[in-house]
């Protein structure tokens, strides 16, 4: 089957998924290419997923590819038995590494959990089921939460053909198919679909306003590379066209010049349920729909306690995780060069904290990078965006027994509130540093709503587009 993918008025790629049946079950094969702009820079990435399956539909193995300009990022996996999945991630930086994960059944990867609902007979209406899910792109597992929403008929363009006069494609059939419509929650984040009776997709929304809907070949095609004419038209002339980065941007009803300099500010969030977000503590204080922010001062802090961190409490804030290489010998040398002064390694806190936020905010090239991030890669790219900044920043410290997790929210930025993430490290509290900003501590201009790893960054998705903020102090 093929789709065009939609954000707004204009088709920003295209889709292709193929199942096939082999001798252990099942192939599922996805490609999808894309055209993005961010923040004035226009983009591709080409994402590809493969998957067999047994004939029941339980996953035995895996790979996923992003490939874009900044790189390739790929993982593999495979079940061994039906407890164990072993996963290799390579990111660039030199090296792959390796991840097994204890589960308590295989998970499916996202493409098969419509097709595993169809094929499981549990497209009756109002059903509610739950099934564990592996995204590679984060790799981690899920859960996730699916209900049978309505069933009725969906009216598919079934063929095209080519206009010998214009020499453009056009729909020239349609078919109505048995059709029902599904929601995918997790998170707090949900994504609608259309299926068909075999669970393949014919239309798909997500909150982040990417439209997925099947057609034909030839069609998505023209409608792709019609607005990417048409956009490439648009940024030579200066504008943004459909910008991923400034369409999702929330603006301010007042303006806060010099906005890192503010120590505390007070926000009026609306249009979104607030359970569930990691608003309340630290610098944050949330009474009703007003959170106020205030930043750490730093002078006044006292962490308690000399380098490496000693106790355990805080052990996963200190170990390597998928992407975050903090145990790697060229981590811990890159960042001990950062903190390094006078041939000696400083045990206090907040000074390696300080340094490291100086030493990656000089060390990265700012810009937008479509990629899929590890430490490694970034720092041998010298490249990056805040995602970048971030997880870069929390293995360094890591490494040097620093306690550090990742944030994500908002930041304000000339006249708007922008989708950010930056780190948050351990001294004697958790305080909130900025290393795309070169902010220690960052400014009260930034509004947390998660805390943990990269893999929650999903879970702001439910904000884009129903958020709003207003600046009432």
């Amino acid at each position: 089957h093929f789709y065009a993918i939609r954000m707004g008025d204009r088709t920003i790629g295209t889709s292709s998924s193929r199942l096939d049946t082999v001798p252990e079950g099942f192939a599922l094969q996805d490609l999808t290419q894309l055209d993005l702009v961010a923040m004035g820079e226009a983009g591709q990435a080409v994402v590809r997923t493969s998957a067999t399956l047994s004939q029941t539909l339980r996953m035995l193995d895996f790979d996923f590819q992003l490939q874009s300009a900044a790189g390739t990022f790929d993982a593999s996996g495979v079940m061994e038995g039906d407890t164990l999945l072993r996963v290799r991630i390579d990111a660039g930086g030199g090296g792959a590494e390796e991840v097994a994960f204890r589960v308590q059944e295989a998970p499916l990867v996202s493409a098969m959990l419509p097709i595993r609902l169809a094929k499981g007979g549990e497209l009756r209406v109002g059903r509610t089921l739950r099934f564990p899910v592996f995204d590679p792109s984060t790799v981690s597992n899920r859960v996730v939460e699916v209900e049978v929403l309505e069933s009725a008929p969906f009216v598919l363009v079934d063929s095209a053909e080519v206009d010998v006069a214009t020499g453009r494609w056009a729909p020239v059939r349609e078919r109505e198919v048995p059709a029902w419509r599904i929601a995918e929650r997790y998170g707090g984040v949900e994504v609608e679909s259309w299926i068909d009776e075999d669970g393949r997709i014919l239309r798909s929304t997500s909150p982040l306003g990417f439209t997925l809907e099947r057609t034909e070949f030839e069609l998505a095609r023209q409608a792709r590379d019609d607005d990417r004419v048409r956009t490439e038209g648009e940024l030579a002339a200066g504008g943004v066209a459909g910008d991923l980065i400034f369409s999702t941007a929330i603006q301010s009803n007042v303006p806060l010049d010099a906005a890192e300099g503010y120590d505390r500010l007070r926000f009026r969030l609306t249009g979104v349920e607030l359970g569930g977000f990691d608003l309340d503590g630290g610098r944050q204080r949330l009474s009703g729909d007003t959170l106020e922010v205030t930043r750490e001062g730093w002078e006044g802090i006292e962490p308690g306690y000399s380098l490496p961190y000693p106790r355990m409490d805080l052990r996963e804030a200190l170990e390597p995780e998928p992407l975050v290489q903090s145990g790697d010998p060229r981590i811990r040398e890159a960042a001990r060069a950062m903190v390094r002064q006078g041939g000696r390694i400083p045990t206090d806190p907040k000074v390696v904290a300080e340094r490291l936020t100086r030493g990656v905010h000089q060390a990265l090239r700012k810009e937008v990078v479509l990629a899929l991030p590890s430490a490694l890669g970034v720092l041998e790219s010298g490249v990056g965006d805040c995602t970048e900044h971030t997880i870069l920043y929390v293995a360094l410290a890591r490494s040097l027994g620093l306690p550090a997790r990742t944030a994500v929210g908002l930041v304000y930025l000339e006249g708007a509130f922008f989708y950010h993430a930056w780190p948050e490290v351990w001294l004697g509290e958790w305080v909130a540093v900025d290393p795309t900003f070169g902010e220690a501590p960052a400014g009260a201009a930034h509004l947390r709503f998660l805390t943990g790893t990269l893999a929650r960054q999903v879970e702001v998705a439910r904000l884009i587009g129903t958020l709003g903020i207003e600046v009432v102090e």
